[in-house]
């Protein structure tokens, strides 16, 4: 961005939507709790799993939200490395009074929690039973997590409060509780401006035994328990962890991979012979200088060595953070060893603007990790390319972070002479828009992020292109004008239709279903590059009465395929009555979702119902599908 957006400028454009049309109190607490949530976790804002026990009987608990967390392997598959439990308690404007409302209102959840509150609503019951049923069967990389969302960071007085929270709920529940805050500062923080002045960047201090290799290059080793303070550090800096691999290729994949089983294992019984066994960590900095026996680090990335870092954290939390104050010899006996082990460090100045630079870095020192190509797609130059050309070609603001938007926003109304958006569409959104559509993945798209993110099977599928054409911009256009297109039938949690509830991804598939037929019909090949081309004829000025034929033929599709008693009824299809025992999120999450005869013939039987509805005419009319056809046989 051309300047930097200040707090306050950034907060009141984020408000704006969460304040529209006179809400109540209690709903002023969901649209906050359920705004920050999603963009905070990267959940669609249609999301449909976020459960509201706000009001009379809530047992302290405004809302939740199972987080399941997944990560792809090397081959493209998705395993489930940890769930989590979000319970979220929003504290928009007067809800919140310091200290005194993360006590009180921390007790009465952990009491809920814990059974010792009566009369919950039947919401809250629900959730707590569901809460009970994981807390039975839950790993040690499960977590149940209280957060506090404000609008306004914490001061170190709340923070200290927090982690007296930590303590008390571990005591009464056990190991899986944590505490987490999250803020609008937290948000903005994700979004910092990476070509501001030095002087306003993260400064955190890391103390470790490094000479230097050249002007740019500080090579050497930090002890486990620095590094370890070091990430306790930045998390009490940033009260955001994960921003500390933003310029990392993959997250944190859990316990359950083998070389992180390894890890853990070497930490657990042999933790001085770290160093010997792991292959390090690089960070990059656009600064660093000595201090203190150390060095303050300026805007920290750990661009290799996420797994490492974050396994460390994992591993020191249930170890060093459990609390209690008897003897115990055998943790003091591995607390001596602990202090023995370090981890080989690399920390590489690349300066303000030094992306390029960057990228080589985490692309070289990733590579031993067998870490695909098409991961380091966020690093290049792709989406920075195709932003601009959205900019320029269709003047749509393409956000890669969820509440770029909004900080983009204030930036326009505190700088009139840069470019003003007035449209806006998150990238990853994008994909799955066209992941579910083009390549009929609708079921994958609604219910699951790793396949669409690098190296799942999905994105591999989308970057690849179909053999003859690759994914670009023109298709990125495509998949955001059907995007909002489908706005305008309201789908997800505003859905005013109980069909439209959780049928937004399956109706960009329903359209390509529909679309593919009248290029059939006209002897026009249906791969990826032609379907683009058709949908961006189609939306182009002049042939609304064409596009909104299809449209309309796809949303009637779906109210029949949602509505329960029709024949063709999503409730009648025998894999959701016999395999899915009438869940209809499960149903519509999963992969196989409409795609064939097997596995939803029902569906498939009204795709073939409204392609013949199509091509019938009233006396004196062309058909709905000729009307079509002669659009899409202009299409560049």
């Amino acid at each position: 961005m051309e300047t930097k957006v200040s707090f306050e400028q950034f907060k009141n454009e984020w408000m704006q939507d969460v304040r529209a049309g006179n809400p109540t109190t209690v709903q002023l607490g969901n649209r906050f709790a359920h705004k920050i949530i999603t963009q905070w976790l990267d959940v669609n804002p249609d999301s449909d799993d976020i459960v509201y026990c706000d009001g009379s009987g809530d047992g302290g608990i405004d809302a939740a939200y199972l987080y399941r967390k997944e990560a792809t392997d090397n081959d493209g598959d998705v395993q489930t490395t940890g769930d989590a439990w979000y319970l979220i308690q929003s504290k928009y404007g007067s809800a919140f009074k310091g200290t005194k409302t993360l006590i009180e209102e921390s007790q009465k959840v952990i009491d809920t929690l814990d059974g010792k509150r009566q009369k919950l609503s039947s919401l809250a019951e629900g959730v707590l039973s569901r809460i009970l049923t994981f807390r039975q069967s839950a790993s040690e990389q499960d977590r149940i997590i209280l957060v506090f969302a404000a609008e306004d960071a914490l001061t170190d007085e709340q923070r200290r409060a927090l982690e007296d929270v930590k303590a008390m709920g571990r005591n009464r529940l056990g190991a899986t509780f944590d505490v987490e805050s999250v803020s609008l500062d937290t948000i903005l923080k994700r979004l910092a401006d990476e070509a501001s002045d030095v002087e306003g960047k993260l400064r955190v201090h890391l103390k470790s035994n490094l000479v230097e290799s050249g002007p740019n290059l500080l090579v050497g080793s930090t002890p486990l328990n620095e590094l370890f303070d070091f990430l306790k550090l930045y998390k009490k800096t940033t009260q955001d962890l994960d921003q500390l691999y933003e310029r990392n290729v993959r997250r944190f994949l859990g316990g359950r991979g083998k070389v992180n089983k390894a890890m853990q294992a070497t930490l657990r019984d042999t933790p001085e012979q770290f160093g010997l066994f792991n292959n390090g960590i690089t960070v990059t900095v656009t600064n660093f200088t000595a201090k203190d026996g150390g060095y303050e680090l300026i805007e920290p990335y750990v661009v290799n060595g996420c797994q490492t870092t974050r396994t460390i954290w994992e591993v020191c939390q249930q170890k060093l953070e459990a609390g209690g104050t008897g003897a115990n010899d055998a943790l003091d006996e591995w607390k001596q060893r602990f202090l023995q082990g370090v981890v080989v460090t690399k920390i590489v100045k690349v300066g303000a603007l030094g992306e390029a630079l960057l990228q080589e870095i985490t692309r070289y020192t990733n590579s031993q990790n067998a870490v695909k190509e098409k991961d380091f797609l966020t690093l290049t130059s792709d989406f920075r390319s195709w932003a601009k050309q959205m900019e320029v070609e269709h003047n749509v603001f393409l956000e890669v972070q969820r509440g770029g938007w909004e900080s983009r926003k204030a930036l326009q109304k505190q700088r009139p002479d840069v470019k003003q958006f007035d449209s806006a569409a998150n990238a990853f959104d994008l994909l799955k828009v066209y992941g579910a559509g083009w390549l009929g993945e609708a079921g994958s798209a609604y219910g699951r992020n790793a396949a669409f993110l690098p190296n799942g099977g999905v994105f591999k599928r989308i970057m690849n292109g179909d053999g003859e054409s690759t994914f670009g911009i023109d298709d990125l256009y495509a998949a955001y004008r059907l995007q909002d297109a489908a706005d305008g039938f309201a789908f997800g949690r505003v859905a005013e239709k109980a069909s439209r509830r959780q049928s937004r991804f399956l109706f960009y598939m329903t359209v390509i279903e529909l679309l593919k037929d009248v290029l059939i019909r006209a002897s026009i090949p249906t791969g990826t590059r032609e379907i683009t081309k058709a949908l961006t004829a189609l939306f182009k000025p002049g042939n609304e009465d064409a596009a909104k034929t299809l449209l309309q033929n796809a949303i009637e599709l779906i109210d029949d395929y949602m509505t329960q008693g029709t024949d063709d009824s999503i409730h009648n299809e025998p894999r959701f009555i016999n395999d899915f025992n009438g869940d209809l999120n499960a149903f519509v999450k999963w992969e196989g979702m409409g795609k064939n005869e097997e596995n939803s013939p029902r569906y498939r039987s009204l795709v073939a119902d409204y392609r013949k509805l199509m091509g019938k005419a009233k006396p004196g009319q062309q058909t709905e599908r000729d009307l079509i056809t002669a659009v899409v046989k202009t299409a560049d």
